[in-house]
């Protein structure tokens, strides 16, 4: 299974936080990484791919799979989108600890602490029980055990997912830090059902640039 962050896009480079109802395009220098990252990932055949339906995300897989000149089978997957992040949605990263500074602290550092109720948003625990199923029912739907599955998504939602996946506990999900534009994140199983393998974290390798402060959340 291979968890790709989608490119960076302008509300990143902002600084701002964009949820599952925000979007913006991707910077013209994000197609130049995400063709890195195809070019790293070319050797390996996918059977299948997931993606959000986000375009931000959905435009990164596009090009990701043009770029690696393989026929590769699209779902549009509506459980790999975003974090609903509520009312923080828009808000630079100095806004939100402006105005929601227990939530925000709840979100970035305390997991198990965060309650998005004041902001109408979605917890840990909701987005977990969303993207954990397009996951195992894609491992499931192969019987050969052996297919490489890719699954585009977002970079909040993508930590949370795949440290559920390795059996990490809610308040350890930020234990390894974020997840980089571009960056892949590699696990294993021989079985539907979690704990999963981890087989790289975060890998950016490949990136022709040095990742910036803005392109890891």
């Amino acid at each position: 299974m291979y968890f790709v962050r989608h490119g960076k896009t302008q509300w990143n480079l902002e600084g701002r936080y964009q949820g599952a109802h925000g979007d913006s395009p991707l910077l013209p220098d994000s197609y130049a990484q995400i063709t890195a990252l195809a070019k790293d990932l070319a050797p390996v055949h996918f059977d299948h791919a997931y993606v959000s339906p986000l375009p931000r995300a959905q435009t990164t897989a596009e090009h990701l799979i043009a770029e690696m000149h393989q026929s590769i089978p699209l779902t549009i997957a509506p459980g790999l989108q975003e974090f609903n992040l509520g009312k923080m949605e828009g808000l630079t990263f100095a806004e939100v600890k402006k105005r929601y500074p227990e939530e925000l602290h709840g979100f970035r550092e305390a997991p198990a602490e965060y309650d998005p109720s004041a902001i109408g948003g979605e917890t840990f625990p909701e987005l977990i029980a969303r993207m954990q199923p397009v996951v195992t029912h894609a491992v499931a739907a192969d019987v050969t055990g052996e297919a490489n599955l890719l699954f585009v998504s977002h970079g909040a939602a993508l930590v949370a997912l795949i440290q559920s996946l390795l059996g990490t506990p809610l308040a350890q999900m930020r234990k390894d830090g974020g997840l980089t534009n571009s960056s892949v994140t590699i696990l294993a199983t021989d079985h539907a059902q979690p704990p999963y393998e981890l087989i790289k974290w975060n890998d950016t390798h490949f990136l022709t640039k040095k990742p910036e402060a803005t392109d890891t959340i």
